[in-house]
């Protein structure tokens, strides 16, 4: 009887924290999609809003842009604090909290200045994905990082989707300020969902080794050529999602006489198999078809259907071109977000993150930025030919040896 008690208080004792990280990872599951959903429950509808208060194509892909020149200057920093505080959790409830006033400002009346302090204080939040995703990362054992990331991936592109596919039948029915007001609420429940969030205690070291270790971990990592490398290609990759469906596809829907409620179907085709192939890329494909070679095609193939976007005649034709673009750029988002952490020490990753998106926030920034001053002159497909370029660019580097000498993770 005895030995059936202690070995019924064995099973309990394996089986509770299988229970508890199950419910960890729900929380966490939940917080992230709330959190991309508050950032991007206004995108779908954000140019046209633009050009609807008038402004230029120029000024529309500078305040386009400018989330990502937030994010330029504080994801480095961040992710140094946050390696020396050896704390995630407290930047994610600021990242909520900026979110719910970033929804705030779109809704001011006037000329550009307040969507352009909206916009960067959305960047702000989306700087806190730094410690959001090393914070999940150390959910999993190191040799599965990129299944880790795969995961992230998926939940982040999740997120994205439900607010998208809500944000055009949302402006359809209440205008465009109900977009902003659902995005304030949906702030708040991340907010307290992000409160419950389990933070695994890390070590510290002492107080007196603390400058000399984090300046050496850190130089350690700013001089990390591969690292460099990852960031390169993100920079560019995130060129072509903001010149694309984060940027002006939206409004090459609208100008085929797409109304707010029809972009959730544009939103729709490219989400959709976007997620779905987050999901598989470091999972199934790279396993059986090679790192190198998905992220090689996956650029190749972005290139492609972005520059067929301007051919676009109708709707149906344009929803084409986005469920293939989504698909492809799917392929080498989650691989590049693992390869750029793999190898780094835990007190490491948070910096090592913060390099790796401070650069790609580059490319949200520059690209719609550039892309808007061509716009100006050449019509939206002088910004589409532009983002495909960037595939071409990214491609001709993914195919180099510095690429095909990196190892394939351990699943």
């Amino acid at each position: 009887m005895g030995q059936r008690a202690s070995s019924g208080n064995s099973a309990i004792t394996q089986q509770r924290p299988a229970t508890l990280q199950r419910r960890h990872f729900i929380i966490f599951a939940a917080a992230t999609i709330l959190y991309w959903s508050s950032m991007y429950i206004y995108v779908p509808i954000l140019s046209p809003y633009l050009q609807d208060r008038n402004l230029s194509m120029a000024w529309i892909g500078f305040i386009l842009g400018s989330y990502g020149l937030t994010q330029l200057l504080l994801r480095l920093p961040l992710g140094i604090y946050s390696d020396r505080m050896s704390r995630r959790k407290p930047f994610l409830i600021v990242g909520m909290v900026a979110s719910l006033g970033s929804c705030l400002l779109f809704m001011l009346p006037g000329g550009w200045e307040a969507p352009l302090a909206g916009r960067l204080l959305a960047g702000i939040c989306a700087s806190t994905w730094v410690p959001f995703s090393v914070l999940f990362a150390s959910y999993y054992p190191a040799d599965q990082t990129q299944k880790a990331m795969g995961t992230l991936s998926f939940l982040m592109v999740s997120g994205q989707f439900v607010g998208m596919a809500a944000s055009g039948l949302i402006a359809d029915l209440g205008g465009w300020n109900a977009a902003f007001w659902t995005g304030v609420a949906i702030s708040l429940i991340g907010t307290a969902a992000a409160i419950f969030i389990r933070e695994p205690k890390q070590p510290s070291p002492s107080s007196k080794a603390v400058p000399n270790t984090v300046f050496a971990d850190t130089s350690e990592v700013l001089r990390s050529p591969r690292l460099w490398m990852f960031a390169i290609l993100s920079l560019l990759a995130h060129g072509i999602l903001f010149i694309t469906m984060f940027g002006f596809t939206p409004l090459q829907a609208t100008q085929l006489g797409a109304s707010e409620g029809q972009l959730t179907i544009i939103v729709a085709a490219f989400m959709i198999p976007h997620a779905f192939i987050s999901l598989i890329s470091g999972r199934s494909l790279a396993l059986r078809f090679g790192t190198q070679r998905v992220i090689v095609v996956g650029f190749a193939a972005a290139a492609l259907f972005t520059a067929l976007i301007p051919s676009s005649t109708n709707l149906w034709w344009l929803s084409l071109t986005q469920a293939l673009n989504g698909a492809a750029q799917a392929m080498y988002f989650p691989l590049l977000l693992s390869l750029a952490i793999r190898g780094f020490a835990p007190t490491q990753r948070a910096t090592a993150m913060g390099l790796y998106q401070s650069v790609y926030s580059f490319g949200m920034f520059l690209g719609p930025y550039l892309a808007g001053g061509l716009n100006s002159y050449g019509g939206l497909k002088a910004g589409f030919w532009f983002g495909a370029s960037l595939g071409i660019i990214a491609a001709i580097i993914s195919s180099g040896k510095s690429l095909r000498n990196e190892q394939q993770a351990t699943f």
